[in-house]
């Protein structure tokens, strides 16, 4: 299959100075004598998009992801390496910062229309169709300084993706505006998809990279960690941000990046089943219901070390668990043959969402024998009206006098 997005060791360096100049005296005085220290955005990063797929970047804050997508849109320049692309390229990088505020909507549709390459009968052509798109149409001869942020990115977005490209970059835009606006969004990036456009996306969320994408490529410290169907990447995401975390719980400044990358299963012990035990046989819980997910294993021989781990994750891919037993203060002494065990939750404080989770079975001193992370989500419905993510126990205190 031909590439429409190459990447060939691509490498971008910023120089980080340790004093600030105060006046263009100083500057003349001290040019080339200024203390810097060098910081790699990207290292030796090395992948390709094939024609007419999605590929998701996934990874961390500061991992590199946007300074990527912004040298394969051309607005940056890599350090080293290479970067080849195949057709006209839409970037939905910061939508509408390329509009002039003291401009109407109107206005900077067709001054942002020149500046993609098109003509005026070009913009005529699409006009309409951008507008009410982005939901704006009472607004479109308004000054753009007067829109919302939301209404500007609607625009800008509603614009990137009606140029006809061949390549679209999309830098964490997808949830511009309202859920039913995003819901549009989405619709429009599918149908981008069935028309054979090549889409390279950056996002955070492991569910938009399971829901849109083919492909993943995860980036840790600006250092390529993987590139693999969308459940491997997202996992070895997930390693990443969890050893991360345990690293700076242990005093470790930067681990490498071997360490993240994806585990080596022994299979000592392997799971045999994976279950969602519910209250009541309803296939969801409110919040502070109990909960159990049971898990079945099989060890073909004695295992003395061994230790049963939980995470869980909420909708946006963030860790909002991670525990296993030995933290737990639960020491299980041994397993044999067949057997199960079940993290029994007494109350889970979570509103609304779909919750997903990985369990893993590994001894004291590192080795993995086995890891599942399935489809199947906790699913938690509020009856309620909070919103939010946690559901904390609440009671109102009022006193007159």
């Amino acid at each position: 299959m031909t590439a429409a997005i190459e990447i060939i060791d691509v490498t971008k360096k910023f120089r980080l100075y340790q004093e600030k100049m105060q006046s263009a005296k100083e500057r003349i005085i001290k040019f080339g004598r200024v203390p810097y220290e060098d910081f790699y955005a990207l290292r030796n990063v090395t992948f390709e998009v094939a024609e007419g797929t999605t590929t998701g970047l996934l990874g961390h804050n500061g991992s590199g992801k946007s300074t990527l997508l912004k040298c394969v849109a051309g607005t940056m320049r890599p350090t080293e390496g290479i970067i080849r692309t195949r057709g006209r390229v839409a970037a939905l990088l910061e939508l509408g910062a390329g509009f002039h505020g003291d401009l109407t909507g109107r206005e900077n549709l067709y001054l942002n229309g020149s500046i993609l390459g098109f003509s005026k009968a070009d913009v005529d052509r699409i006009f309409d169709k951008v507008v009410d798109f982005a939901e704006i149409a009472p607004f479109i001869d308004m000054q753009v300084k007067h829109y919302s942020s939301g209404m500007t990115a609607r625009l800008g977005f509603a614009l990137a993706i009606h140029v006809d490209p061949d390549i679209v970059l999309v830098d964490e835009v997808l949830s511009v505006g309202d859920e039913a606006f995003q819901r549009k969004c989405l619709e429009r990036v599918s149908e981008m998809q069935a028309e054979g456009r090549t889409i390279l996306v950056v996002t955070h969320a492991a569910d938009m990279l399971r829901q849109i994408c083919q492909h993943g490529v995860v980036l840790d410290r600006g250092e390529l960690i993987a590139d693999d169907e969308p459940g491997p990447a997202i996992r070895a995401f997930r390693d990443s941000l969890i050893r991360r975390g345990l690293a700076f719980a242990e005093g470790i400044e930067d681990p490498d990046a071997e360490q993240v990358a994806e585990r080596r299963l022994t299979k000592k012990v392997r799971f045999t089943e994976v279950a969602i035990e519910y209250p009541g046989g309803l296939p969801h819980i409110e919040p502070g219901q109990p909960l159990g997910i049971r898990c079945g294993y099989e060890a073909p021989e004695r295992v003395d070390d061994i230790v049963f781990a939980i995470n869980i994750f909420d909708p946006s891919g963030n860790l909002i668990l991670g525990t296993n037993s030995d933290i737990n203060g639960e020491d299980i002494d041994y397993v044999e043959g067949a057997g199960d065990v079940t993290f029994a939750f007494s109350s889970v404080p979570l509103l609304d969402g779909d919750y997903e989770f990985q369990v893993g079975m590994h001894a004291h001193e590192g080795e993995e024998y086995d890891h599942f992370e399935g489809d199947e989500h906790i699913q938690v419905m509020n009856p309620g009206r909070a919103i939010g993510r946690v559901a904390f126990p609440l009671h109102f205190d009022h006193r007159r006098g």
